[in-house]
């Protein structure tokens, strides 16, 4: 990562676009029961350039991610969409040293919302900070 723009990180990233995944995730009780689609984005920081020398990091590296990011919407319910993002960033960390900073994008695109809609999500980004683990 080369820096910080406008709290936004700048430099090399890894982007994950479009992972689908059924999961049982919200605070209404049909939403526990019956689950539903979610739609995640991700995009890793890191140095890459190295890895354009070796395209099998990049490959590891996308496959453990969208890993990590099925793991934790199919796994355990959350109430919050915010909990579900959380989750995946600092996963995220704990098992990719590489990576200096990551923003999780969750959607779910059937809520109780009236209007027309694609979906309602929330994102995040995080840092990765010096007392995080390697």
């Amino acid at each position: 990562m080369e820096g910080i723009g406008n709290g936004i990180p700048t430099g090399d990233k890894l982007i994950l676009r479009g992972l689908k995944f059924h999961g049982f995730h919200g605070i209404k009780p049909e939403e526990k029961k019956l689950g539903q689609k979610f739609l995640v984005d991700v995009d890793a920081w890191m140095d890459l350039r190295k890895a354009a020398y070796v395209l099998v990091l990049i490959r590891n590296l996308a496959t453990l991610c969208n890993s990590i990011v099925k793991e934790v919407v199919e796994g355990p319910s959350h109430d919050l969409l915010e909990s579900v993002a959380q989750m995946i960033a600092s996963k995220t960390f704990t098992n990719h040293f590489q990576i200096s900073a990551v923003r999780v994008k969750v959607g779910k695109p059937h809520v109780a919302v009236h209007g027309c809609l694609d979906y309602l999500g929330v994102e995040i980004i995080r840092y990765r900070t010096i007392d995080a683990p390697n």
